[in-house]
C-alpha cells in the first residue's frame, strides 16, 4: 500500500489496528478496525478476519478505564475512524 496511513486523520489509530488485529491482539485500536473493516475492505485495504461483537467489546474496555466517559471516547474513535475512509480515497488522488 503506497499511502502513508499515518498522514491521514484517524489514519494513526488504523495503522495501528491493522498491525495488532493482524497480530490477533485485542486493543482498542483492533476493535476499532473490526468494527470499519467491511468499509475499510471496500476501498481496498488489506484487513485480518475482524473480532466478534467489536463494537460492545470496544464500549467494555474503554467503560472499564474511563467510566462515564466511555461513550463520549466510543463516539470520538468512531469519528476518527469515520474521518479516515472518506479521506483515504481522496489520497490516491
Amino acid at each position: 500500500m503506497a499511502t502513508d496511513l499515518s498522514s491521514l486523520p484517524g489514519g494513526d489509530l488504523v495503522e495501528i489496528g491493522l498491525r495488532d488485529l493482524a497480530a490477533h491482539a485485542v486493543t482498542d485500536e483492533s476493535l476499532l478496525v473490526s468494527i470499519g473493516r467491511p468499509r475499510l475492505v471496500l476501498l481496498g485495504i488489506d484487513v485480518a478476519e475482524g473480532f466478534d461483537n467489536p463494537e460492545h467489546r470496544l464500549y467494555d474496555r474503554l467503560q472499564a478505564r474511563v467510566g462515564d466517559a466511555a461513550h463520549g471516547r466510543y463516539n470520538g474513535l468512531i469519528r476518527r475512524l469515520v474521518s479516515f475512509e472518506r479521506a483515504f480515497p481522496c489520497a490516491g488522488s
